[in-house]
């Protein structure tokens, strides 16, 4: 059980990675945070798994060429604002309503379905993160946070129904449209960074669905 919950630490602090990139631009310190040991030993970690290993390799393909991009940080921000924040429609848009068939939801609206998941487990988000609850960053987010709590949790039966509920979330919040995101990023990205990130991120919730699945 303690070696499952050591897992559940990692596989959160994955997600809130995830998470992190997706909700705000990269700033200088970040940037140069990337090039320290320790981030690329997490990276090579990542990497060390097969599944993992191509789309790990993009991101630190990317991260390598940014170190010889002129004004790396201004421009990758520019990428973000692009791909993220814009309404072009060579744009990669961070929300769930953007791809679902809202015919197949519970109440018709991804951000709707969203909050009220939320409400429900009692777990808020950032205020000063104003967007939309069907926001990727948000979802996965509040994945972590759900594989957190589940290490409360002291009886075996008890984590099964979690790690059941976590599989659910990853296959209809997460699965069900950010294949198709990723998609956008690879088509729209030029310079290749959050193309990387959005493939490394289906891979690894591919990953950890059949990890879920087996347990």
């Amino acid at each position: 059980m303690q070696e499952i919950k050591r897992f559940n630490e990692q596989r959160a602090e994955i997600y809130w990675w995830f998470s992190s990139l997706f909700s705000k631009e990269l700033t200088q310190q970040d940037l140069n945070a990337y090039q320290t040991p320790e981030v690329r030993g997490f990276l090579q970690g990542l990497a060390d798994n097969k599944e993992l290993k191509n789309s790990t390799d993009k991101v630190i393909d990317a991260l390598n060429r940014l170190q010889d991009r002129e004004d790396a940080q201004l421009e990758l921000s520019a990428d973000f604002c692009d791909l993220f924040l814009t309404s072009d429609k060579h744009a990669a848009l961070p929300y769930a309503s953007i791809y679902l068939d809202e015919s197949k939801l519970l109440n018709g609206k991804p951000a709707q379905d969203m909050a009220e998941l939320m409400q429900n487990k009692g777990i808020a988000v950032d205020n000063n993160f104003n967007e939309p609850a069907d926001h990727l960053a948000i979802e996965l987010d509040f994945l972590g946070n759900m594989i957190i709590r589940s290490n409360e949790l002291e009886q075996e039966a008890h984590l099964e129904t979690a790690f059941t509920e976590q599989k659910h979330f990853i296959d209809n919040h997460l699965l069900s449209w950010i294949p198709q995101f990723s998609e956008n990023c690879t088509q729209f990205d030029s310079f290749g960074f959050y193309a990387a990130v959005a493939e490394l991120l289906v891979n690894f919730c591919e990953l950890d669905n059949r990890y879920l699945a087996a347990n």
